[in-house]
C-alpha cells in the first residue's frame, strides 16, 4: 500500500475511533463531574480535528507537480502538522485554564463502574490506532502519521491517570483529579509545541539529518574521479529533500566523462528513500 493511500485509512480510522471515545467520555465525564474525563473528552474532540486535519493534508500532499508547483505539493504535510500543533496548543491551554478555576470549586465526583469501563476502553483502542500509525509512520516517515501516533501514544498514558485518578476519587481522594486534569494539560501543550517545532522547521528549510547527509557524502566518496566537493545544499521538499553540490574533476576529463560522472552520481544518490532530486555542477581542477 502506498504512502498517501495509508495515511487516508489512518485518518479516517482516526475519525472514527475518536469520535467514538469523545461521545462515551464526555457522557461519563458529565454523569460524574470528573475534571480529569472532561480534559479527557475535549482531548479526543481535539484529536478528532486533528485527523481529519491530517486527512486533508494527505489529499494535498498527494498531487503531484504541475506548472505552479515544480517540487510537487509534499510541503502540505507540514503546514497542516503545523496546524494540528497550534489547535493542540489551544486546546491544552483551555483545559489547563478550566481546571485551575475547578481547583478552587468544589472538585468532588461521582466514580461508577462507567467511568472506569471507559477508561479501559480508550486505553485499548488507542492502544490499537497507535500501533497501527506508528507502523505506518515507520515506513513511510509522514510527519502528520508521527504527530498522530504520538498523539495516540499520548492518549493512552493521559487516560491511564484519568483510571487512576478515578480509582482514587472511589475512595474520597478527590485532589488527585484536579492534579490528573492539570497534568493532562501541561501534557497535551509540551506534545503540540514539539509538533509546532519540527513543523516550523521544515517549512524553514532546515538542512537535512546528519545521517541522510552521511549517506550521500559515502556514495560521492565511491567515485575516485571526484577531488572535492563544494556548495552542498539540502532543501526539503515535502518529506524529501531536494540535494545540490559542486563536484570537481580532473581538467583533462571530456565533457562527456565528466558529466557521465555526474550524472550516476545523481542517479545513485537520487535513489535513496529521503531524496527527491540531486543536482551537480560540476567544474574541472
Amino acid at each position: 500500500m502506498d504512502r498517501f493511500k495509508s495515511t487516508k485509512i489512518a485518518s479516517i480510522l482516526g475519525v472514527i475511533g475518536n469520535l467514538f471515545l469523545f461521545i462515551i467520555k464526555c457522557i461519563i465525564g458529565i454523569l460524574t463531574h470528573s475534571q480529569a474525563m472532561i480534559a479527557d473528552s475535549i482531548n479526543s474532540l481535539s484529536d478528532i480535528v486533528s485527523s481529519i486535519l491530517t486527512y486533508f493534508g494527505n489529499k494535498v500532499a498527494s498531487k503531484p507537480r504541475d506548472d505552479d508547483h515544480h517540487l510537487g505539493h509534499g510541503k502540505a504535510e507540514y503546514i497542516y502538522s503545523l496546524l494540528i500543533s497550534i489547535l493542540i496548543m489551544l486546546v491544552s491551554i483551555t483545559l489547563l485554564k478550566d481546571t485551575i478555576i475547578s481547583f478552587f470549586d468544589d472538585n468532588t465526583f461521582n466514580i461508577s463502574i462507567w467511568y472506569i469501563v471507559v477508561c479501559l476502553i480508550t486505553i485499548f483502542v488507542k492502544l490499537g490506532l497507535f500501533l497501527y500509525t506508528n507502523n505506518i509512520y515507520k515506513k513511510h516517515h509522514n510527519l502528520l502519521l508521527l504527530a498522530n501516533s504520538k498523539d495516540h501514544r499520548n492518549d493512552m498514558i493521559v487516560t491511564t491517570f484519568t483510571l487512576i485518578s478515578g480509582i482514587l476519587g472511589y475512595f474520597n481522594i478527590f485532589w488527585v483529579d484536579t492534579v490528573v486534569g492539570l497534568g493532562i494539560s501541561l501534557f497535551i501543550l509540551i506534545t503540540g509545541i514539539k509538533i509546532f517545532i519540527e513543523s516550523y522547521n521544515v517549512l524553514m528549510d532546515k538542512a537535512m539529518n546528519e545521517e541522510t547527509k552521511k549517506e550521500v557524502l559515502e556514495i560521492i566518496k565511491k567515485y575516485d574521479e571526484v577531488k572535492k566537493i563544494q556548495h552542498f545544499n539540502a532543501t526539503p521538499v515535502g518529506y524529501k529533500y531536494q540535494v545540490s553540490f559542486t563536484i570537481f574533476v580532473d581538467g583533462n576529463l571530456s565533457t562527456f566523462a565528466s558529466h557521465d560522472i555526474a550524472n550516476k552520481l545523481e542517479k545513485e544518490i537520487s535513489a535513496l528513500d529521503d531524496i527527491y532530486l540531486t543536482i551537480i555542477h560540476v567544474n574541472p581542477i
